[in-house]
């Protein structure tokens, strides 16, 4: 089994069945078909959707994994994180639970074992649809083992060679190495081993408050452990709007996660037990002791081992592999999808990318990732949604806009339930209600995004939003007072004059 497989821990039975279903030790790779009319590299999100919708359409597939099907998202990503946030929310509805007239006994505490132990059941209760059975029963040839190009048309897996017509690399991405003196003799924990803990450690340091490590750090924080958060940047969460990230910044503080932006790494030490980060801020030299670190500084593409060159792919190992509009790479038989080869890290991008290299690669389709419209969301507490450009992008690129802001606060579902932090934010194009962008901050934001995404994919103008019938009471009626806003703008002074005019006529 890949030495990947090692940080499926502890090997209890959900771990055991995780593994049966997604790197299965017993596994007989097939005997290649001739040739095939797709070959995919790669079972995470992006290679398993092009998998079965090739193989659903009656094209002959074949997929190859080295580690586990499922990908990032399934074994260290999405799944187990969102299962231990849930819990950490729950930890903090109880600690909270007297604002709303709920006493509750002293000394309630997390069983930290016990959310790790819900965390894993959880996956691998998930894991059969990603599984390497499930998708030999969809049709698909499925290979365990390093895949490898041997030539443009070609791919070599266990000494098995797969001749191809088209072929699609969707091996994801890693996580991010830090080149800090003496951080690698300490040891760290990343998102493919933070899952494996069974004890909460009592310190936590967690380098980089990109979302990884601003959503595991309020996590870890809520379980009962100290923790401190690292930035070089002057605020978190960088690729978001001050505003909206300093509304993070306070809930986090609130929870009582020590945060530090602006400062740098010089080194870290081993002094007995424990780790020491030294650091130089604003405020000096500063040295924070942890039992874990934890890094939390992103992804880089997975490319290595692919053996790109013979099949004459351009690529580079900070960016991926090069892809045009189609996401086809330099060699026109080959397609790329999701992490391996966009800026963007999203799951849900990942699954767009597959469908997309279903039309333009098998029926000459002519789908433009430029045309995509892309949300995303941070899954802290309060979260953070977005999608289209922000206010700063779109000056860069000379539209000038309008911003209608609408508080929580101010929303009646919201204030209902003690969740008023955030705001519904959206840009609209000067003189128009075309929404160009839009930011979200609230507890249930990443399901609130989708509404003004599906606008802005459809063109609809915000206006129209403003006819929408919400149920009350909801949060995403916040959504719909966004739209009034913009809509109380078009009664100029001209326009109420007329109208004051035209109703004391007609009285």
């Amino acid at each position: 089994m890949a030495s990947h497989a090692l940080k499926h821990e502890p090997l209890d039975e959900y771990n055991r069945r995780l593994i049966e279903n997604l790197h299965p030790p017993r596994w007989v790779n097939p005997e290649p078909a001739r040739r095939y009319n797709l070959v995919v590299i790669g079972a995470g999100t992006a290679g398993l959707v092009t998998a079965a919708g090739a193989a659903i359409l009656g094209a002959k597939v074949a997929l190859v994994e080295r580690d586990f099907m499922g990908g990032d998202c399934l074994n260290f990503g999405c799944v187990p994180s969102k299962a231990l946030i849930r819990s950490a929310r729950a930890a903090a509805e109880v600690r909270d639970a007297s604002r709303f007239g709920v006493e509750v006994p002293p000394g309630t505490r997390v069983n930290f074992p016990a959310v790790m132990e819900r965390m894993r059941k959880l996956r691998a209760d998930l894991s059969p649809i990603d599984s390497a059975e499930r998708f030999r029963g969809l049709g698909v040839d499925v290979f365990i083992g390093e895949g490898r190009f041997v030539a443009p048309d070609c791919v070599e897996v266990d000494g098995n060679k797969l001749r191809f017509k088209r072929a699609a690399i969707a091996t994801g991405a890693r996580a991010a190495e830090l080149p800090i003196p003496g951080l690698a003799e300490a040891g760290y924990l990343t998102n493919e081993t933070v899952f494996s803990l069974t004890e909460l450690p009592r310190l936590i340091a967690v380098i980089g408050a990109g979302p990884i490590g601003c959503e595991l750090a309020q996590v870890f924080q809520r379980f009962g452990a100290q923790v401190t958060l690292l930035e070089v940047a002057p605020q978190i969460l960088i690729r978001e709007d001050r505003d909206a990230a300093e509304r993070v910044e306070r809930a986090l503080i609130r929870d009582g996660v020590e945060l530090v932006t602006g400062c740098k790494i010089i080194r870290v030490e081993r002094r007995g037990s424990e780790k020491v980060i030294v650091a130089d801020s604003a405020g000096g030299r500063l040295e924070v002791v942890a039992d874990e670190i934890l890094i939390g500084v992103g992804r880089v593409p997975a490319v290595e081992g692919l053996n790109l060159e013979a099949a004459m792919i351009e690529y580079d190992k900070q960016n991926g592999i090069k892809v045009d509009d189609y996401l086809r790479t330099t060699n026109p038989l080959v397609y790329a999808a999701g992490d391996v080869a966009s800026a963007y890290k999203f799951t849900h991008l990942s699954d767009a990318h597959a469908r997309m290299i279903l039309r333009n690669a098998l029926f000459l389709g002519r789908q433009r990732v430029s045309r995509l419209t892309i949300p995303w969301c941070t899954y802290t507490d309060p979260e953070i949604a977005h999608v289209g450009l922000y206010e700063a992008d779109a000056r860069q690129r000379g539209i000038e806009v309008d911003t209608y802001k609408q508080e929580m606060a101010e929303v009646d579902r919201a204030v209902l339930d003690g969740e008023t932090v955030g705001f519904v934010k959206v840009h609209v194009r000067r003189g128009s209600d075309q929404i160009v962008g839009a930011t979200i901050v609230a507890s249930h934001a990443g399901e609130m995004i989708s509404e003004l995404t599906a606008a802005i994919a459809a063109g609809v103008g915000l206006g129209k939003l403003g006819d929408v019938i919400h149920p009350y009471p909801t949060q995403a009626d916040a959504i719909r007072r966004a739209a009034g806003l913009y809509s109380r703008t078009r009664l100029t002074p001209f326009v109420a004059g007329l109208m004051k005019r035209w109703f004391a006529l007609t009285r």
